[in-house]
């Protein structure tokens, strides 16, 4: 490199005869002044050196638009370089200004290079500054390479002695250090130093472990892309913090698995043994699944690496003890784990574990190579249980250091190191990892000096849900009040440290987190990181925004309902709910005398009884509704099953058998209003228009006097055997002497057919199904919220219900859950990692599921995971005509019974496209502010037609994502708007809205494919059936309105004579007369 010396002088006057070509010098703070008594010199680079993983070629390109690096490491000549350089900076600020004198001699005009010039500092550390360049797209040879360059000033024969390199020593003088007290030592700033003298070793390491190792190369390789994967590398998306530039330290995992570790000295060997080398012989696999194996199980703020070295560590094991984590590299030079966060060494002990476990539970049919190197991890929600966004731009350290900001580098990263270990010790063992997310540092011009940190950064906690939502931290007891621990203790937390004392008699210092519901329970950890981060750092909770508010608002009625209900005296809560059923269940069993046979078993079967249905069940005494508006006026029906005992009275025939249950219910009714007062019975029939004399319709719906509604419905298990034998009447009948059956009878096999399915699902498969969600509920604390906000975004995207059953999302659910390996019946309280600890991350985790889901291949839910691979065997999965989506289970081999009526193909496709779309949206929130809201509100553009409800009449309006408060706040203004309806009698589950769409979904089942939210929804869309928007003949009683097709030049040919065409404003005039009173109007997309 032919570059002209310069001669030393003053560094400001240095800086200011760079400006003059446009390239400013990245001094280190604090910055030199007129007073420096030191001088900065240039001279051509004693050496150049090709150095980093592309000389050695096991470079790994990052993730995003990142290039591969190309390092060239120049050496700054001895002559530059003085003794007593290593205090203060002074070395930094001369590798500064040598490095912009390069960049200065690069840009002459006079012979420029067809590239653009930066500077970059890594981890934004103003002591890492290289001179990044990268080649215009017209250089043919390096656009096809995709790389960029960077130069980077090294110390081969530094002339500062190692031993004032140790990390223990301090090179640090701050203006406020008293002479006598004793030095704090900077390992940040001596690491930093250390990392100028070994570019050259490094890459004589790497290429020995090549040279020597036939599998290291790949085993890198695949290490590199499963870290980047995470976020532990570079991105312009929301990286890991500390991993930034350690690309030698992912080497050097491998390095120590292969040769071992060093042995320490007995008196200074923490916890954990020696561990032994490997060998040179192992493959690439072995070797990433070992280091694997690694990260999930060493301790590093325990334990200490040292990488074995040819003439061992330069500098004692106990000079490394200010350091967080150590991990020694092979040529003694510096510890490549400093200035890593122990935070962010607990989500890669996470990410680990659960990467092995999805190795280990991977069989020979399933091939985790997508999800372990080719997916892409960094996605906040799926990843993290909690997260928060904090604007650090105006943090001030409660406690600010001058040495503390000199060993980071910067005031920033000073800033970011007080926070990361203030909340992993404030959070403790209720989060399992805790980790600072931002992206990665970019190149900036020339003449700008200082790199620029981002202003707001993510936080990402994962949870430890056996601890995470714990009321109480305890300290120290109270005799130990004037003790250090107790000190600190109460120095850390504030005012919220307080005394108190416990039942068992105990006095200790304790932090108290006061919460009014379960829902504000789950916020505790979000409560204690704003607690902290304003304590400490001083950031107000306007500085911190979490999402775990917006996404709880979903779950809840607005905020004037409540109030209305509070008011008078409503119960809520899925506790009170099962109180009442017990109680109901004790009432129905003390009616044994009543009836002439016994009663088994009353079971229930509703998603009010096992924790997920969307809104909390709420119950207001009958008499207590008047007022209460129409638009909230809806009153769910919790559905139980009653079991008799078995005995030969029930008649034979199903005919017979639906009037005994109607006698049954109507003893039941008499008897429970005689018994309890208050208390409303009534027999209701189905929801179906056409009914069957034999297929199970009546119920008995009951209203207690706390005004909990219920619906019973009787199973009778000789049902099964009667339907069966209509449908199967000549079974035993040799097949050439069959008769052939008769239209009557046809129909009649037809309709046992359909009440054989109702049975099944209704009596069978339903009970079943509860006891296993029921269960999944109390194992898992996130799966309930988890199942409620998928189905209120099923619900609002006009799904649930008319086309995906609740159970079908429930079974969604669980398979995120199970899939990790977690059972249903396991009584261990460890869960895999990867399980959801909240509602939130569980919802995303779904979205992402159905986003990548090929549900042509059908679903194995292992809702007993012991059985996992019975029932894999059992079934093969698959998606038929009738019903794409197969959940199957060990319990539903086909893997149809809650899709049977949907989805089907179309909608299958639709709930892809919006997954996918939420999930983008969902994804974009480390980029742009995210309203939660906006992901559960529906587009209507791509329907044909969409019919406006009344909202007014609509007693779940209050439940839409959309309500509209003005509705009800209208009518709610006179006392005596509900006394209208006072004497009418409470109907449980009466939707007049879902009851006109089951209709017109009935009547125009051929004509039309139509979208509702059953929670709410003042919109009915419709898509016409696409086979009907083309020509065909007309024939007698078509299924649909048709009109002629205009005969127009085009369409003179005789052949083309007699075709129709789907009329459109037929059926939309049709369904607005059926809809009368509901449907104000319907809005048509089609010209």
């Amino acid at each position: 490199m032919d570059l002209p010396s310069t001669p030393p002088q003053h560094p400001l006057h240095a800086s200011r005869t760079l400006s003059q070509n446009g390239v400013a010098v990245p001094y280190i703070r604090p910055l030199p002044t007129e007073d420096t008594n030191w001088k900065v010199a240039f001279e051509p680079p004693s050496e150049i050196v090709l150095a980093g993983s592309w000389a050695t070629k096991t470079a790994v390109k990052g993730k995003d638009t990142s290039k591969y690096e190309v390092d060239v490491a120049v050496a700054i000549p001895s002559s530059l370089v003085q003794e007593k350089d290593y205090l203060n900076g002074r070395v930094f600020q001369k590798r500064a200004y040598y490095l912009s004198a390069i960049a200065s001699a690069l840009v002459n005009k006079n012979s420029p290079l067809p590239c653009d010039l930066f500077f970059q500092s890594t981890s934004g550390d103003p002591r890492y500054t290289t001179l990044v360049l990268r080649p215009h797209e017209s250089v043919e040879g390096f656009r096809k390479l995709n790389v960029q360059v960077r130069i980077i000033p090294f110390l081969p024969h530094s002339p500062i002695p190692l031993q004032r390199l140790s990390p223990s020593r301090s090179n640090v003088r701050t203006s406020g250090q008293d002479h006598d007290s004793k030095e704090e030592p900077t390992p940040l700033y001596n690491t930093a130093l250390m990392h100028m003298i070994t570019p050259k070793a490094h890459l004589l390491a790497i290429h020995a472990l090549k040279q020597d190792v036939p599998a290291f190369s790949d085993a890198l390789t695949l290490l590199r892309v499963w870290a980047n994967q995470r976020g532990y590398g570079m991105g312009s998306r929301l990286c890991v913090r500390g991993f930034e530039g350690k690309g030698m330290w992912w080497a050097s995992v491998l390095d120590m698995l292969i040769h071992g570790e060093e042995p320490q000295p007995v008196a200074v060997k923490k916890t954990g043994t020696k561990r032994k080398p490997l060998g040179k012989g192992l493959s690439s696999y072995q070797l990433f699944k070992v280091a694997l194996d690694f990260f999930a199980r060493h301790d590093f703020a325990e334990q200490p690496v040292y990488v074995k070295s040819k003439d061992g560590h330069r500098f004692p094991p106990m000079s490394y003890a200010s350091h967080e984590a150590v991990f020694v590299d092979s040529t003694s030079s510096v510890n490549l784990l400093a200035g890593v966060p122990l935070s962010s060494l607990d989500l890669l002990r996470y990410d680990a574990q659960a990467t092995l476990e999805t190795l280990d539970r991977s069989g020979i049919s399933e091939d985790p190579f997508h999800t372990v190197f080719l997916q892409d991890h960094r996605d906040m929600f799926s990843r993290f249980d909690i997260v928060l966004r904090v604007d650090v731009s105006s943090a001030v350290m409660r406690n600010p250091s001058a040495h503390l900001v000199a060993d980071h580098g910067s005031v920033y990263n000073a800033l970011i190191a007080t926070l990361t270990s203030t909340l992993r010790r404030g959070l403790g063992n209720r989060a399992k990892a805790i980790a600072v997310l931002h992206p990665s540092s970019d190149v900036r011009p020339l003449s700008q000096a200082l790199p620029t940190n981002p202003s707001a950064i993510h936080i990402g906690i994962v949870l430890d849900n056996e601890h995470a939502f714990r009321l109480v931290d305890h300290g120290p007891p109270a005799e130990d009040q004037e003790s250090e621990q107790a000190k600190r203790f109460r120095d850390f937390w504030g005012e919220k440290a307080e005394l108190r004392r416990f039942k068992d008699g105990s006095i200790t210092e304790s932090v108290v987190w006061d919460v009014k519901s379960v829902d504000e329970r789950t916020h505790i950890p979000s409560l204690v990181v704003k607690h902290l981060l304003r304590r400490h750092l001083g950031i107000g909770a306007e500085d911190v925004k979490t999402w775990q508010t917006q996404f709880d608002a979903l779950l809840k009625a607005p905020e004037s309902i409540r109030s209305l209900y509070e008011a008078r005296g409503a119960v809520a809560g899925f506790k009170a709910a099962l109180t009442a059923f017990d109680a109901l269940v004790k009432q129905i069993k003390s009616l044994d005398d009543q009836f002439p046979l016994a009663i088994l078993n009353v079971s229930p079967v509703s998603a009010s009884l096992r924790h997920t249905e969307v809104f909390v069940p709420i119950a207001v005494t009958p008499s207590s509704r008047v007022g209460i508006p129409t638009t909230a006026s809806y009153l769910p029906a919790m559905e139980v099953i009653v079991e008799f005992e078995k005995s030969g009275r029930w008649p034979d025939d199903l005919r017979a058998i639906q009037k005994i249950k109607l006698a049954f219910f109507e003893r039941m009714a008499t008897a429970l209003m005689a018994a309890a007062k208050g208390l409303q019975a009534s027999v209701v029939f189905g929801e179906y228009t056409a009914r069957t004399e034999i297929q199970d319709e009546a119920a008995l719906d009951i209203v207690t006097p706390d005004g909990w509604a219920f619906r019973v419905r009787i199973w009778h298990d000789r049902e099964a055997t009667l339907l069966d034998r209509v449908i199967n009447e000549q079974s035993r009948v040799p097949k050439a002497l069959r008769r052939n059956i008769t239209g009557e009878e046809a129909r009649e096999r037809q309709a046992a057919l359909e009440a054989r399915d109702v049975y099944l699902r209704r009596f069978i498969h339903a009970p079943r199904h509860h006891r296993v969600i029921a269960a999944l509920s109390h194992k898992f604390a996130a799966f309930a919220g988890t199942v409620r906000l998928t189905k209120r975004w099923f619900a609002s995207h006009w799904l649930l219900c008319s086309h995906v059953s609740e159970e079908a999302v429930e079974l969604l659910c669980a398979h995120i859950f199970l899939r990790t390996g977690a059972s249903v019946t396991a009584e261990t309280m460890m869960l895999p990692a990867g399980v959801p600890g909240t509602k939130e991350r569980g919802f995303a985790q779904v979205l992402k599921f159905l986003e990548d889901w090929d549900w042509t291949k059908g679903l194995v839910v292992p809702l007993d995971f012991s059985d996992q691979d019975v029932a894999t065997a059992d079934a093969s999965p698959s998606a038929s005509g009738t019903a794409p989506w197969s959940l199957v289970t060990q319990f539903d081999a086909s893997g149809h019974v809650w899709t049977s009526s949907g989805p089907n193909a179309v909608v299958a496709r639709r709930i892809t496209t919006l997954a996918k779309a939420t999930w983008a949206s969902l994804a974009q929130s480390d980029s742009q502010d995210l309203e939660v809201t906006r992901l559960f509100q529906h587009p209507t553009e791509d329907y044909d037609f969409v019919a406006e409800l009344n909202p007014a009449v609509l007693p779940r309006y209050y439940q839409s994502v959309e309500a509209d408060p003005s509705i009800w706040a209208a009518k709610a203004q006179y006392a005596n708007a509900g006394l209208a309806n006072s004497t009418s009698s409470v109907l449980p589950g009466f939707d007049p809205a879902a009851a006109l769409f089951r209709d017109l979904t009935r009547v125009y089942e051929d004509t039309a494919l139509l979208f509702y939210d059953v929670m709410g929804g003042a919109q009915v869309g419709g898509v016409w059936q696409p086979s009907l928007k083309n020509a065909r003949p007309f024939r007698v009683l078509g299924g649909y309105s048709s009109l002629p097709v205009s005969k127009d030049g085009s369409r003179n040919k005789e052949k083309e004579q007699g075709l129709v065409v789907l009329n459109h404003l037929a059926p939309s005039i049709e369904m607005k007369r059926i809809g009368s009173g509901l449907i104000t109007g319907i809005v048509s997309k089609i010209d």
